[in-house]
């Protein structure tokens, strides 16, 4: 009589065969702020047995202080650099689960970096999703302003086509995190499966 597999013992073997194929590589989540890169990528580490990082925790606690108080004290230049500098030393830390702010994915030596150091998801939001999620919180500097819809609408426009660089996209919406979860172990299992299939460990050419 053949042995039967419970969908807990599939899943555990996915998730099991992720993290052999993923060696010492991080998952770095990219997207807009409000697009559930902190809350997904803490759900998404617990479920892979990861460590969880957040580059804008790690940028607070190696400033000593906030990241709209840098804003204000140092401007956005330098805040940049800042955040290019420790997420550059969160990638040498792997394997883990990484979520990153919404400009850091930009910068093109941090793509550069995450490309060679992890497996990168777009977490893809609509606009008044995000907007819906952020417009309580006051610690978004870069929305305070007049027309925060509007700067909203802009920084969208001008990311999106950044974002999409990165080697899978999910998108994040209104259903229970555990799904957009599920999506994303979904995606990474297909992509390093794919990728220990080709010839010689080459990334796929998608990127």
């Amino acid at each position: 009589m053949p042995e039967t597999v419970s969908p807990a013992d599939v899943s555990a073997s996915r998730e099991a065969e992720i993290l052999a194929t993923l060696g010492t590589r991080l998952i770095v989540l990219v997207g807009m702020m409000g697009a559930g890169k902190s809350t997904i990528g803490r759900r998404l580490a617990a479920r892979l047995g990861l460590p969880f990082l957040d580059a804008d925790s790690e940028i607070e606690a190696a400033a000593g202080m906030s990241i709209p108080d840098i804003f204000e004290a140092h401007g956005e230049p330098q805040f940049r650099d800042g955040e290019a500098r420790v997420i550059a030393r969160l990638l040498e830390s792997g394997p883990a689960v990484l979520a990153t702010g919404g400009g850091a994915f930009m910068r093109e030596e941090t793509r550069n970096r995450v490309g060679a150091k992890a497996i990168s998801i777009w977490l893809k939001a609509d606009a008044d999703i995000i907007m819906r999620r952020v417009r309580r919180r006051a610690d978004r500097p870069l929305l305070q302003t007049p027309d925060p819809e509007a700067t909203l609408g802009r920084l969208i426009s001008e990311r999106e086509p950044v974002y999409q660089r990165a080697d899978l996209t999910i998108w994040s919406r209104d259903v229970p995190h555990e799904k957009i979860v599920d999506e994303c172990v979904d995606a990474l299992h297909a992509r390093l499966r794919a990728n220990a299939e080709q010839p010689s460990g080459i990334m796929s050419a998608s990127r």
